[in-house]
């Protein structure tokens, strides 16, 4: 439950800190004074987003602090989900700089937004005026039936079975998408790998016959120039070879003489050696030039295939075109697979389907069975709240297709006269019948669901009297399972509270601030009198309080 509410400088609240306790708190206050203003700092804790607007002072930053009591409403799991510790107390604290940033805390950790409407969520159901439209939501109306039916554990199946269903879904989709794109591209990809497969490529084949055609277009020049070098080291009459063998010999018979005529000799002679090596490589070369215009003109057509493909698939080596051939022969051996893949998914998403399928009947078969419990518990409480004549059922009509949720559409139908059917509230209910209608459904749900606390904001607009004695009475007894606390201008309502707050304004020479107190017995009684005759407070206002405020002792 709220404990402790701690305001700084939001709007018309210069510093405020009130504390609420177990029960039914009321919190009164005349129109413009500042309710709506408590609520929006509280929106601020839940996670709402916020702007510099809210500043009162734009200097100064606005916090807001929440602290909360939690023990024993199961909250373990958000704490443990958000990797924070868990504590008994709970403090939220949201910072709103006047450069307009802002920062959320929980238990001193910071958090972002979305974390701390988790938290939110769990702490705090608001209900304001504009929330009456909800009575229309279908959104809404399945949620207070499921949350009857006791379907937790089936309805977390079904959500798994629904994602993997829509997930195999999608990629069987997908996947016959890329299967009619594909097998429309078939003959186009299978001519491509064809081509490249039947020039029969192979790696640095390109290199060699660059090399060879270099070599055939100037075959005879190398022949001639070869043959010339050949007369040179080895011809019959001067030749290199000759010289060399002369120069050897000559020195030979110098070794006597010269010691190191030796040492050049064999020097001289080794070279002699070389030179007739290299003689016999440049006519062994020259003999394997040939002048061959046919074999010419094969390499220059390879060549031009090769260049043309290159061209074609926009590479510049056989490599990257044998890498082509690779990828487009695994593309065509993919669509001839496609089949078997489609065959799989498909099942694949069959099995989710009857999954889905199997677990959405049965959400349907328990949320039909809570019906009558609902039907009855709304119905009886209308008639305590004045409405003798109300019917109220339940309508569970199956989805076009199915939903997160399952495949049930709820609609609420509604009759506050015996000569009418029941029909949807929106179009029926007035708006003193559509508050009745939203206190019944949230009595129903605070039977069923543990929530630390739940702010009503002027949930008994449109009606008065009577009726508005029965529905603070009803108030208080949700107080006596939750928290409740009720803004109201109904004095039969504002009696019922354990504890009783004021908002008011008030106006000092420079600005206008928004107070809250709590009331004293005394104080109780003359703001319930002013709540009953207005700003001039009458001796009868003044025991009709007390009288008020003596039944709900009693």
């Amino acid at each position: 439950m709220l404990n402790t509410l701690t305001i700084e400088n939001y709007a018309l609240i210069e510093q405020l800190e009130i504390r609420f306790d177990k029960g039914l708190s009321i919190i009164t206050g005349e129109t413009g004074a500042g309710k709506s203003i408590l609520l929006g700092a509280l929106s601020l804790i839940l996670g709402q987003r916020a702007d510099t607007g809210v500043l009162k002072n734009k200097e100064k930053n606005c916090i807001v602090e929440g602290a909360f009591l939690i023990e024993g409403y199961g909250l373990e799991p958000v704490f443990e989900a958000n990797d924070i510790d868990y504590e008994a107390q709970l403090i939220i604290r949201r910072v709103i700089n006047p450069n307009g940033k802002s920062r959320a805390f929980i238990n001193d950790t910071p958090v972002n937004l979305t974390t701390l409407k988790e938290f939110g969520d769990g702490l705090l159901d608001i209900h304001s005026q504009h929330q009456n439209l909800l009575l229309s939501s279908s959104h809404f109306q399945l949620s207070v039936v499921d949350s009857l039916a006791d379907i937790g554990k089936l309805s977390n199946e079904y959500t798994v079975h629904y994602k993997n269903y829509k997930i195999s879904e999608k990629q069987l989709k997908e996947l016959e998408e890329r299967a009619q794109q594909s097998k429309s591209d078939y003959d186009y990809l299978k001519f491509q790998f064809e081509q490249l497969e039947s020039t029969r490529l192979q790696s640095g084949e390109q290199e060699e016959l660059e090399v060879e055609q270099k070599q055939l277009t100037h075959a005879e020049e190398i022949k001639s120039t070869y043959s010339q070098v050949a007369v040179l080291l080895n011809g019959d009459d001067i030749s290199t070879n000759n010289l060399m063998h002369e120069a050897v010999n000559l020195l030979s018979k110098m070794t006597d003489l010269v010691p190191e005529s030796e040492q050049l000799s064999q020097r001289l002679n080794s070279a002699l050696i070389e030179v007739k090596d290299i003689a016999a490589e440049i006519e062994h070369i020259n003999d394997n030039v040939e002048v061959n215009p046919e074999r010419l003109n094969f390499v220059d057509n390879r060549l031009n295939t090769i260049f043309g493909l290159q061209q074609k698939h926009h590479v510049s080596s056989v490599d990257e075109l044998l890498v082509i051939q690779e990828q487009l022969g695994a593309q065509l051996i993919r669509i001839d697979n496609f089949d078997v893949e489609l065959e799989k998914l498909q099942a694949e998403k069959d099995k989710h389907y009857k999954q889905m399928e199997d677990r959405a009947v049965k959400l349907t078969a328990q949320r039909k069975k809570s019906i009558p419990q609902i039907e009855m518990y709304v119905t009886n409480l209308l008639k305590q709240l004045g409405m003798p004549n109300a019917v109220f059922t339940v309508k569970i009509e199956p989805s076009i297709e199915y939903l997160p949720t399952g495949c049930d559409v709820v609609s609420f139908l509604f009759s506050a006269n015996k000569d009418m059917s029941p029909q949807e509230i929106s179009k029926v209910a007035s708006g003193g019948e559509m508050s009745r209608l939203m206190l019944a459904l949230k009595s129903l749900l605070v039977q069923n669901e543990k929530l630390p606390t739940i702010i009503f904001d002027e949930i008994d607009t449109g009606i008065s009297g009577e009726v508005a004695d029965k529905m603070g009475g009803i108030i208080k007894q949700l107080a006596e399972k939750t928290q409740i606390i009720n803004i109201t201008h109904l004095p039969q309502v504002a009696a019922k509270g354990d504890n009783h707050y004021v908002v008011y304004k008030e106006d000092t020479a420079t600005a206008t601030y928004t107070r809250m107190k709590h009331l004293n017995y005394d104080d109780r009684v003359r703001e319930i009198a002013k709540m009953l005759s207005g700003e001039k407070i009458t001796d009868a206002a003044i025991e009709n309080a007390k009288e008020l405020l003596g039944k709900n002792k009693s």
